[in-house]
């Protein structure tokens, strides 16, 4: 029995130094490998090593004097990534079960959850609610009164560093402390409307160890009170009820009358072929269709083609306001038609025949079988559709910016805030626009979970 106990020990210590030394080369492994990624010239180093070392004379003279092509070291950087990050993964999460299998019951059963789960949830956190998160905090934190991020040296040597530094700018008008420390300070300042000097915004001055940060609603005030985020807003309103209802509409009108042709799947291919395609692919062909030259001249768009063939002036799509506008939803209602009716085909087809011939049989006409029977039953399926292609088109932004880049009167949310971002440098304007758009998103998402609850799922 001693003996026994024994051996039970040496092989639970062999075990787990085993599991340790595997632990510890993967992690050098998964370590060389980002270094190894993060390096554009390691795949040619490697191989050149690699050459050397066995002996290779002429590769490793042609790697010297040609060097590697980069198409090659592309493929072996993704190939390093493939293997450490399931290879690597699955041997790391193999030995911490291998490892928890030697701990009592108890501890056992509470460690599990942890080990297995927080990993999935520290990425969760850490690319998904943390950057959230800071958008939020940037939305606040945009500098509008142009304050430098530092405090010039002038100022850093006074005791009340807010007051002299809202001072330095004919539009700020130093409100009162709320704290007052030696290296922190946080108050209220007042932005004066250089128009308007009845008009004030106030917002927070906070000085932390020599920086500068302004914390307020300006950026939110924007985006509620600019000329072009009204612009913005109208056309996201309009792309919401014509995209997300033409694109059901017409899905469940085509997933009506295809399920009762002979070619069904044929014809269903048709349809479903656009979604296949990207958005900026989309538009590219789009672009073609809706070209446009003057009259007078050789018309290479499809629409004005036939428009002009009619002896009718061409008409500039993509330039007259609020045609472009709607020239534009109809791109999404091609890209997402095909979506709908799959979706919707699948739920009428899920319906009993006997209900349907029961309804006929009581004398409902195709009108009423279809509204008071069919649509009924297939509600769930149609909220679900609905929401999916509603979120999509709230987020659009490769129509807009690869047809007009928002000009024309065709901003739409996204679009404005890839300019605020990337062009004018605004992030907290940028911010702003992201956090609206996702308070926008999350009833939809609400309202599309309670549906699937209704239908038995995710209970």
């Amino acid at each position: 029995m001693a003996i026994s106990k024994q051996a039970n020990k040496k092989n639970t210590f062999f075990r787990i130094f085993f599991s340790l030394m595997i632990a510890g080369g993967t992690f050098i492994l998964i370590r060389w490998g980002i270094i190894f990624m993060r390096d554009a010239e390691a795949p040619e180093r490697l191989l050149t090593n690699l050459s050397t070392r066995l002996g290779w004379v002429s590769l490793t003279r042609r790697l010297l004097e040609d060097g590697l092509h980069p198409l090659t070291g592309k493929i072996m950087i993704a190939v390093v990534a493939l293997i450490l990050g399931v290879a690597g993964i699955w041997i790391l999460f193999w030995v911490a079960n291998n490892l928890l299998e030697q701990l009592p019951g108890k501890v056992r059963d509470w460690l599990r959850p942890i080990i297995f789960v927080g990993p999935a949830f520290l990425l969760l956190t850490t690319y998904l609610i943390y950057p959230a998160l800071n958008t939020v905090y940037l939305s606040l934190t945009e500098d509008i009164v142009s304050l430098a991020d530092e405090i010039p040296d002038e100022i850093a040597s006074t005791e009340q560093m807010a007051i002299a530094l809202a001072a330095t700018k004919d539009n700020l008008e130093f409100g009162r402390y709320l704290i007052d420390g030696e290296r922190f300070e946080l108050g209220t300042v007042n932005v004066i409307d250089g128009k308007d000097a009845t008009k004030q915004q106030t917002i927070w001055l906070v000085i932390n160890d020599g920086n500068v940060t302004t914390i307020g609603l300006q950026n939110y005030l924007f985006a509620f009170t600019s000329p072009e985020m009204h612009i913005a807003f109208r056309n996201n309103l309009l792309w919401l009820i014509v995209g997300t209802g033409g694109s059901v509409v017409l899905g469940l009108l085509i997933a009506t009358f295809v399920d009762r042709i002979k070619r069904e799947a044929l014809a269903k291919s048709f349809i479903f072929l656009p979604l296949a395609i990207s958005s900026v692919g989309a538009s590219v062909i789009w672009k073609f269709v809706y070209a446009w030259q003057p009259p007078g001249r050789e018309q290479v768009g499809l629409l004005n083609a036939i428009v002009t063939s009619f002896e009718i002036e061409p008409i500039p799509w993509i330039i007259e306001t609020p045609l472009n506008t709607f020239a534009l939803i109809v791109i999404m209602i091609w890209l997402q038609t095909g979506f709908a009716m799959v979706v919707l085909s699948a739920a009428l087809k899920g319906i009993p025949n006997e209900i349907i011939e029961a309804s006929r049989i009581d004398g409902a006409s195709e009108f009423q079988l279809f509204f008071r029977i069919i649509l009924p039953m297939i509600r769930g399926s149609i909220i679900t559709v609905g929401t999916t292609i509603f979120i999509a088109i709230l987020k659009v932004f490769d129509i807009v910016f690869v047809m007009t880049s928002g000009r024309f009167d065709t901003e739409v949310i996204a679009n404005r805030m890839f300019i605020e971002m990337f062009t004018f440098r605004n992030f907290g304007r940028a911010s702003a626009l992201a956090f609206i758009l996702l308070v926008v998103v999350i009833p939809i998402m609400v309202l599309n979970i309670q549906n699937l609850r209704r239908q038995g799922i995710n209970r």
